[in-house]
């Protein structure tokens, strides 16, 4: 199937995203927070939704992770994350289609950055049934959308790399952009905005059962006080949300 324009505008991005994995508050708060949350995935099998150019996926077998499949509609990330499992050998499956031989194989699906992608609710619907099928019963999903809450002022994730800019900040199904600029490398990309309830509602029609909210957040850390100051701002209101659900049921 081929890829849509939310997800081929990713084609040409993939040693860009590899970079951001060094700006603070992803190497300070969302990967900790992120790995903290899944513990020791010994045994399990992993599905990476959305892979990119596969940072989890390689993380996710770094701890113990029984089988990992990352899987993206842009094979412009997938090209640069083949490329390196050629080099690093870490026995990662990287696929663009979830076909059915994947139904009910995993027992997580890790979803960094990848519901603000759904451009309608249909599509969304659409994104966590694909995700839904994957798992087996009582599987569970661990999912990054944008904030609810996020802070609307276009500048006020510049110490941090990028732009969140919008017409109509906090209106469901509003285009949000993502302005990345990155040690003099610039890129924008299109997400849209879900309300808590949007993507509830989408989850509970995939046969996913209560969703648990969080913050990101380092393992660790008492207070916001307590973290280097570069770094308050983002932990006051965080542009990212961790999602945490299993499935109720099968999937229709």
């Amino acid at each position: 199937m081929p890829a849509t324009a939310a997800e081929s505008q990713f084609d040409e991005l993939g040693s860009l995203y590899e970079d951001v994995v060094s700006w603070p508050f992803r190497r300070d708060i969302e990967v900790p927070a992120v790995l903290h949350s899944l513990g020791d995935l010994t045994g399990s099998d992993v599905l990476d939704f959305g892979c990119g150019a596969g940072l989890y996926s390689r993380l996710l077998a770094g701890r113990g992770a029984r089988r990992v499949v990352g899987h993206d509609a842009s094979e412009g990330m997938l090209s640069a994350a083949r490329q390196r499992e050629v080099k690093e050998q870490r026995g990662i499956e990287y696929v663009s289609q979830l076909t059915p031989e994947l139904g009910q194989r995993f027992d997580l699906v890790l979803a960094v950055y990848v519901l603000p992608y759904a451009s309608t609710r249909n599509e969304l619907r659409q994104m966590c049934t694909s995700m839904a099928r994957v798992l087996r019963p009582g599987g569970r999903l661990l999912a990054l959308p944008l904030h609810p809450d996020y802070d609307p002022h276009p500048d006020y994730y510049t110490a941090y790399g990028f732009r969140l800019v919008s017409d109509s900040p906090h209106e469901e199904g509003s285009p949000v952009r993502l302005e990345l600029r990155v040690r003099g490398a610039e890129a924008d990309v299109t997400a849209w905005y879900w309300s808590r309830g949007a993507l509830e509602e989408a989850l509970h029609g995939a046969g996913f059962g209560p969703v648990f909210w969080a913050a990101p957040w380092p393992p660790g850390l008492a207070r916001i006080e307590d973290a280097p100051p570069a770094l308050q701002a983002y932990l006051r209101r965080p542009h990212a949300a961790m999602l945490d659900c299993r499935m109720a049921r099968v999937a229709e």
